[in-house]
């Protein structure tokens, strides 16, 4: 008995060590710890006249201000609902940031994907037809109907701005948004925090032959990148959404990081796609968890779109000079899909992100194409 209440009594101990140091690095530490030097703000489009029309409009070919902030502080909320008449909306608005009085921008991403969310198409008799609002949560981002949330940290030194733009062909006439931020007396708080990017890319990729890679990828060379950043910072996060174009598995692709100049052979090799994303032996239904998640399920083939989502918050991949990162589409590159991807990481000043491309270029396929192939393609 007496050695009962010990092993009891020790688990205990375990169990309070456990939730303390928890505490000390979760996402609830440090909200009792008492702040001087700081203060609390928000940027809305509440009704400036103190009626209820709380909402900016975006015009067609238009830009409107979010927020543009001096001085020092730190993006803590983004709270954002979209009333607009295109099916195409989640991807026509591009949403930018930018820090430190910079002229390029460090965030550049459609607005619906930066939110994960918007990468299917639905035609839906007497309903909806665009692209759809799919709920999921995480950490970090969630959505909810066509509310979207994002809690991303987001420092800065001197000064914030964040922009949307329209670049389809109508009007926004209502969009809704909430930005909170922390003001800091102090500028010398943010001197050793990396700056918030997000990058957006989109590629059909191409087939790898058999007979060409051998079934062997030790470089690289052919995988689907989405990201590459020079300088010292840290990757936190990826959202993925795979079309699969053909029936079969497409997920024994595996991650590959090459950091700080590494190109014979990465520096962090994976094992497949649903391993990288918090699954094994493929995907079997949707899932939401704080860091890693299959958000949207396609069809049971593999075909339509899958996302998939994780975030390094826990176990951040590093870089102090340089990083390229992505991942293989199928073995070896052996499959034609089309890959969307968004890259989120913090690095110390602004890396120049690669070129969005135009609205036609980035708009989602809502229909199959069907072709009549030369053979089968890999599984």
């Amino acid at each position: 008995m007496i050695m009962l209440r010990s092993c009891i009594s020790y688990l205990l101990l375990i169990g309070a060590l456990s939730y303390a140091n928890a505490q000390e690095s979760g996402p609830l530490a440090h909200v009792s710890d008492l702040r001087s030097g700081v203060t609390s703000h928000r940027a809305s489009s509440y009704d400036r006249s103190g009626g209820n029309d709380d909402a900016v409009r975006v015009g067609a070919g238009q830009t409107a201000t979010l927020a543009d902030i001096g001085g020092a502080g730190s993006i803590r909320h983004i709270w954002i609902t979209i009333d607009s008449p295109s099916p195409f909306h989640l991807r026509e608005l591009v949403l930018r940031m930018y820090w430190d009085g910079n002229p390029e921008p460090s965030v550049e991403v459609p607005i619906g994907d930066f939110f994960g969310t918007g990468f299917e198409y639905e035609d839906i008799p007497g309903g909806h037809t665009g692209q759809r609002y799919h709920s999921w949560q995480s950490l970090p981002l969630t959505v909810r109907g066509r509310a979207l949330s994002c809690y991303f940290e987001m420092p800065f030194s001197k000064g914030a701005r964040i922009t949307v733009t329209n670049d389809g062909k109508k009007d926004v006439p209502h969009l809704y948004y909430q930005i909170d931020y922390q003001g800091y007396a102090d500028a010398s708080v943010t001197n050793k925090q990396g700056r918030f990017h997000a990058q957006w890319r989109n590629q059909l990729t191409t087939s790898i032959p058999q007979k060409e890679s051998k079934g062997i990828n030790l470089d690289g060379k052919n995988n689907y990148i989405f990201m590459h950043a020079k300088g010292q910072g840290q990757f936190v996060g990826l959202i993925l959404a795979i079309q699969g174009l053909s029936s079969g598995w497409w997920g024994e692709g595996d991650d590959m990081f090459f950091i700080d100049g590494a190109t014979a052979a990465p520096t962090l090799n994976g094992t497949g796609v649903e391993d990288a994303f918090g699954s094994a032996w493929q995907f079997a239904e949707e899932f939401n968890y704080p860091f890693v998640g299959y958000s949207s399920k396609g069809n049971r083939d593999w075909s339509g779109t899958h996302v998939l989502y994780r975030f390094y918050l826990q176990d951040p991949v590093y870089f102090s000079t340089s990083i390229v990162a992505g991942i293989e589409h199928g073995h070896a590159n052996d499959r034609r899909d089309l890959y969307t991807s968004v890259a989120f990481w913090y690095q110390k000043g602004h890396q120049t992100l690669d070129p969005l491309p135009s609205l036609q270029n980035r708009l989602p396929r809502p229909f199959y194409q069907e072709e009549i192939l030369d053979k089968d393609l890999p599984n």
